[in-house]
């Protein structure tokens, strides 16, 4: 039996690579991508991850063709595609706010991209209740938007992306509206439609779990320079510079002679030539000590582990850890801590290179 997903994919691929080269952007005397190369395997799924303004949705938008870039090109399957029109692209894009035709029905919504490109009535009822079917709303095409949840919005807006069988699918923030439980479940729909049409894809987030949960590869976007691309653990367990380090996950910062290669330390090192150790929570543990520099100010029990915050008196510097139940119970607020790095930091950098 042909299932949705083998009836909706051309009978040949083509080739699906993508390629930003040497693309900056600006706007005015404000430039917002600086000489950015990027590339996408066909058929890999990159997250571009950042605050708000380094750049990321500009980036998609030149991809898109929304956008045309200062300098540099797009090449798509080794297609330049610089200065061609988003139409004729053969990309597929899902916004944040799904953007869907309140005055059409579910079907019709999918069917818009095809019945632009003139295909005819029947394939593109075929072809729109196919993209349904893999997107789990095969029961909904007569329903209009305003009918559906937010998921079930954000669902036909995948479904209508995916109907022209494009190239590439971009998407742009498109979790940030629902709720937490919604999230994930369209995050992983997303991701299982991605891997079973093998389709290109760079998502845009600026939500850290999000990205590291989904992705082939994470590329970390800050003030338009790219400064990480790389597997999401990898990113997340050897960040590549201070700002990956602070920005994705949650890290504690402590000075350490040059030689120390892990154990207790006091919290504040003496002298000024120290080496700054980036240590994840999992990394580092609390150890009650009479004479500890730091205080333990909180715990918040998250199920599996629980978070542990101390700090020093002057409100400065605090300590995140990460431990089981049971080695929660001998850390209360109030109780006196030294810190004990248990493994290699994430990031090790030199006396005075830190910010």
């Amino acid at each position: 039996m042909t299932t949705a997903a083998e009836r909706s994919r051309p009978a040949e691929t083509p080739s699906n690579e993508v390629v930003l080269e040497g693309v900056s952007k600006a706007f005015g005397t404000t430039t917002v991508l600086q000489n950015m190369d990027l590339t996408l395997t066909a058929g890999e799924f990159v997250t571009v991850l950042g605050p708000s303004g380094c750049g990321k949705t500009t980036a998609l938008r030149i991809l898109a063709g929304f956008e045309n870039p200062t300098t540099g090109r797009v090449l798509v399957g080794g297609r330049d595609l610089t200065g061609i029109a988003p139409n004729r692209r053969g990309i597929g894009m899902v916004f944040q706010a799904y953007s869907l035709f309140p005055n059409m029905t579910v079907q019709e919504n999918v069917e818009y991209g095809l019945r632009v490109r003139k295909v005819a009535k029947e394939k593109r009822r075929r072809t729109a209740q196919d993209m349904l079917e893999m997107c789990g709303l095969e029961q909904f095409g007569s329903r209009f938007p305003h009918q559906l949840s937010g998921g079930q919005q954000q669902r036909v807006a995948l479904a209508r992306a995916l109907a022209t069988q494009p190239e590439v699918l971009l998407l742009d923030e498109p979790l940030s509206a629902l709720d937490a439980t919604v999230r994930v479940q369209i995050r992983d729909e997303i991701r299982r439609l991605q891997q079973q049409l093998g389709i290109t894809t760079m998502f845009v987030t600026h939500d850290q779990e999000e990205a590291l949960a989904i992705a082939d590869r994470v590329a970390v976007l800050n003030s338009g320079v790219i400064e990480q691309i790389d597997a999401p653990h990898e990113v997340y367990q050897r960040p590549a510079s201070e700002f990956v380090a602070r920005f994705v996950g949650t890290v504690t910062e402590l000075g350490a002679p040059s030689g120390f290669a892990g154990g207790e330390l006091a919290a504040r090192q003496p002298g000024e030539n120290l080496d700054t150790l980036f240590v994840r929570p999992e990394d580092l543990m609390l150890v009650p000590a009479e004479d500890g520099d730091c205080t333990v100010a909180s715990q918040v029990y998250t199920g599996e582990r629980t978070i542990i915050r101390a700090a020093a008196p002057e409100g400065d510097l605090e300590l995140v850890s990460s431990v089981s139940a049971s080695e929660a119970a001998g850390l209360v607020p109030g109780t006196r801590v030294r810190p004990q790095v248990i493994s290699e930091p994430a990031l090790r950098l030199p006396a005075g290179a830190a910010a």
